[in-house]
């Protein structure tokens, strides 16, 4: 009898199972993921609204922080509307083409945002480093160059992924403990050594997340330095207020993403469900907290947001 192809043996469809372990739960925590994606929507739409209408806040600063919010978007349509779908309607089924075109578009939002982070870290360096230079480096050509450059190498680094994957026979395992497709989700239900997998989807995406993290660690050492050299206190809180929302959506956006690699890594301990929730959240609440972060504390976007809601600063602190 000849030996079976396993390499053809690939399923037509994969089943997201939610969150195992917390069935009953599923409706209320439904309820609060999609309230969360609504507020995510909602903050970010607004966001994209503001600065494309006031010809003022066509800036670098404020086209970064647009760039951030479409990939804010896109990181959380990529994972919760099926997972609503899941939740409400027991859609299950996910066609094996679905998942990894949601895997890819996963991980794709996560290294773009991260370029994102990165090249605010560059702006804010020059801006105070070296003012004088600000207007002729970060041009609206830079930044349509930095855009280019963070789907580039997102592309040239996930896309990788999808060859890894579609490699190996599943031999019928199709069952994702999980509410959404992600790489070594996938990989760990085939028939086979998923060691080039396991090797690429933790080495390779995790060096360029640390890479980022250097370059945005390196920028505010050196714009610490400039700090510390200027005249007068106030001078250095005014400065340094320019870079505090960047500093919080950096926080927000590295400290889950370290936290949830290591549980992954050593957590054996930590239940799945624990692991499957927090993996949920965090694609939707620094997402969530992103616009609001620099909402309440950029001015400009504060200004222009209540003006187009219709409210002025003086009427919102009398109310």
């Amino acid at each position: 009898m000849p030996p079976l192809n396993l390499t053809s043996v690939a399923p037509a469809t994969f089943i997201l199972m939610g969150i195992p372990g917390m069935e009953k739960s599923h409706l209320w925590i439904s309820i609060l993921f999609c309230s969360m994606y609504l507020v995510v929507l909602l903050g970010n739409g607004l966001l994209l609204s503001v600065v494309r209408t006031e010809r003022s806040l066509h800036q670098p600063m404020y086209l970064l922080l647009c760039m951030l919010a479409l990939a804010d978007l896109a990181l959380s349509t990529t994972t919760v509307p099926k997972m609503l779908a899941l939740f409400w309607f027991s859609m299950r089924e996910i066609s094996f083409g679905a998942c990894l075109t949601q895997m890819f578009f996963l991980h794709f939002s996560f290294s773009a945002e991260s370029v994102v982070l990165v090249a605010m870290a560059f702006d804010r360096y020059v801006a105070i480093c070296h003012p004088l230079r600000y207007a002729a480096v970060l041009t609206h050509s830079a930044v349509a160059k930095t855009a280019l450059a963070a789907a580039l190498r997102s592309f040239c680094i996930i896309f990788p992924c999808v060859f890894l994957l579609k490699r190996l026979p599943f031999c019928g395992h199709r069952v994702i403990r999980h509410t959404y497709c992600e790489h070594m989700g996938i990989a760990r239900l085939a028939c086979a050594d998923i060691s080039v997998n396991v090797l690429y989807g933790l080495a390779v995406p995790f060096a360029v997340i640390v890479l980022d993290v250097v370059l945005i660690a390196a920028s505010y050492v050196l714009i610490l330095l400039a700090l510390l050299r200027l005249p007068s206190r106030a001078a250095r809180r005014k400065a340094f207020n320019t870079c505090s929302s960047h500093v919080c959506v950096i926080l927000l956006f590295y400290t889950p993403a370290f936290f949830t690699v290591l549980t992954h890594r050593f957590g054996r301990t930590i239940p799945q469900h624990v692991h499957i929730l927090l993996a949920n959240l965090y694609v939707l609440v620094p997402l969530l907290l992103n616009p609001i972060v620099y909402g309440a504390r950029t001015r400009q976007i504060r200004e222009k947001v209540m003006k187009v809601l219709g409210l002025s600063p003086d009427r919102s602190l009398r109310g």
